[in-house]
């Protein structure tokens, strides 16, 4: 009398189950025990071999009618070996769950590359934002053959070598090793080539498009074009473009996210006496009051008066620092009056250079400590 174990109960499923039932029971168990996962496991590798020749009898007609009517004697008198449920089918689906692998050809429809585009903006243009025509190099949908890759006017036809998956596979004892069908190339068809695309179903291509640059963007924020990448293959979705934005070196303003920075030469006697100083801002111009000893380094905040927020109603603020500008090519008659200037100031007891007595005195301290 036969000590195997009943094949339903090693898969654990019932005798109506159904041969998707039967494959993913298998499936898991093949996970669960195969050698390459318990090496050394003599239990694992014994259970294994017996969720197989379970697999094997039950998605056979003929062997599982068999076993239903005589047990393991009606299928020992047919013979054991791989049946028509195809061993190798359900084991490079779990090779493929495993690895990543995937069974089918090349000719299935597959998305377009995403493209990426550096897009070149002035200050002015990133504040206000507009529409602008670029040009993006790429790969489109061959017009001739509409992305088929065939000869117009031919029909690709199915590989007999792979049946049209682009991939064959070979059984080595327990593996399925998985290649490239090496008659279509991975194609799934034989086809006769268009002779404009040589058969890619794709060509190179410069295409011109309108984007819309929304206010306020700033750099390194990326806008994203959707159907604008590259054609798919086989009839696949195109891919996205990306717009990757570079702001160009302004001439007077810095930017530091919605804030703006500029520096404002001024004359050492309006910072002296004070007075009206006409600073720049975007797109226009606006009058500031200097206060009299004004010193050199003095920032001016004018709040509002930066850049919109491209994500929010914020609008950040204008930074104007003041440098105290010295004048250059003196007369001699300039000369002397500063140099006469220079002498009443000393001879004043007034202490008319805080910040230098304050930066000698740590100077001072410094030399003293060390």
């Amino acid at each position: 009398m036969s000590t195997k174990r009943d094949y339903y109960e090693i898969l654990g499923v019932s005798k109506d189950a159904q041969a998707e039932e039967i494959k993913k029971s298998f499936r898991r168990l093949a996970m669960k025990y195969h050698p390459d996962r318990n090496p050394d496991d003599t239990d694992a590798e014994h259970k294994f071999k017996e969720a197989k020749e379970a697999y094997e009898v039950l998605m056979d007609e003929n062997k599982r009618a068999a076993y239903d009517r005589f047990g393991h004697a009606g299928v020992e008198q047919q013979g054991f070996g791989g049946g028509n449920g195809g061993f190798g089918d359900i084991f490079g689906d779990i090779f493929s769950d495993i690895f990543g692998g995937g069974r089918g050809g090349a000719s299935r429809a597959a998305a377009g590359a995403s493209l990426r585009y550096r897009i070149d903006l002035t200050l002015e243009e990133a504040v206000a934002g507009l529409e602008k025509e670029i040009e993006v190099p790429g790969l489109a949908e061959c017009e001739v053959c509409a992305g088929s890759g065939a000869k117009k006017g031919t029909t690709p036809k199915s590989c007999p070598t792979c049946k049209g998956h682009g991939q064959l596979q070979m059984q080595q004892g327990f593996f399925v090793i998985q290649q490239t069908c090496p008659h279509c190339q991975g194609e799934g068809n034989i086809k006769e080539p268009c002779r404009t695309c040589n058969g890619q179903g794709r060509v190179k291509k410069q295409k011109t498009i309108k984007v819309k640059i929304p206010a306020g963007i700033d750099e390194g924020d990326r806008i994203r074009v959707s159907g604008e990448g590259e054609a798919g293959h086989n009839g696949g979705p195109a891919g996205d473009l990306y717009l990757e934005v570079a702001l160009e070196k302004h001439a007077v303003f810095t930017r530091e996210g919605n804030d703006l920075h500029c520096e404002v030469p001024v004359s050492f006697a309006t910072c002296a006496l004070g007075g009206s100083l006409e600073v720049p801002t975007i797109g226009d111009k606006m009058e500031i009051k200097v206060p009299p000893e004004t010193q050199s380094g003095k920032v001016f905040r004018l709040r509002g008066k930066g850049i919109k927020s491209v994500r929010s109603a914020a609008v950040g603020d204008l930074f104007c620092q003041v440098v105290i500008e010295t004048p250059v090519h003196l007369s001699d008659e300039q000369k002397d009056l500063l140099c006469k200037f220079e002498e009443s100031l000393q001879q004043d007891k007034k202490d008319h250079s805080p910040r230098a007595k304050t930066w000698f005195e740590k100077v001072k301290s410094f030399f003293e400590n060390v």
